[in-house]
């Protein structure tokens, strides 16, 4: 096995150990950012569902609960490879770390995907909010409103996980050039933070769109 290269901190550390505890607490501050931004997305959709229950329910019923039951399940094993990939850089094994980064940038494509299925079909169907929004309800405005929460609120996790993609590919590299050991593994680690966070993130929304008020 080849051996890991050195990796000193940076010069603003003193040593890799403080330098990684720098980095969580920037990832966990910039995560309470995020929580902050989608409370007021989950707040506002809370909001206008009470006002609007039977519309909101009646919205619900055309969104896939199937599609978004899969996803879920590809979330949730995204989460576990994810942390199988931080253990092995923990422990120095870079082709473990790689192998389950690819297996959770795999899993995280395949949510992608689903999505743009979800997203065509509601096309198709004429639910996309705006001048051709076609539904054949006394409520159809507030449907319309629902729509819109809904393709804000997946809208923006989806660009939270294109974005974990792109990054899972850069660490992807990284491992695969050897570059974590027992003594550096934080970049791994705080990814590992960052993808958990988007996978919670679904966890409430799969519920609060899909479960709620469906029949």
């Amino acid at each position: 096995m080849a051996e890991h290269p050195a990796v000193a901190a940076h010069h603003q550390f003193d040593d890799l150990e403080q330098q990684l505890d720098a980095s969580t607490l920037g990832m966990w501050v910039f995560l309470v950012t995020e929580i902050m931004f989608f409370g007021g997305l989950f707040t506002a959709y809370a909001v206008y569902r009470s006002a609007y229950p039977e519309a909101f329910a009646e919205g619900s019923h055309h969104l896939d609960l199937t599609l978004g039951g899969l996803n879920t399940v590809v979330l949730i094993g995204s989460s576990l490879t994810m942390a199988l990939a931080v253990r092995c850089a923990q422990l120095g094994s870079n082709r473990g770390a790689a192998n389950y980064m690819i297996a959770t940038l795999i899993l995280g494509l395949v949510f992608l995907v689903v999505k743009a299925f979800e997203y065509h079909h509601k096309y198709v169907e004429g639910l996309i909010p705006g001048p051709n929004f076609v539904f054949d309800s006394p409520h159809a405005r507030h449907i319309e409103l629902m729509f819109c929460f809904y393709f804000a609120m997946t809208g923006m996790h989806a660009l939270h996980m294109v974005v974990g993609a792109g990054l899972l590919i850069y660490f992807i590299l990284q491992a695969r050039a050897n570059r974590y050991s027992p003594e550096y593994y934080g970049p791994v680690e705080v990814m590992g933070l960052y993808w958990h966070f988007v996978d919670i993130v679904w966890i409430f929304l799969f519920p609060l769109l899909y479960l709620i008020g469906h029949r």
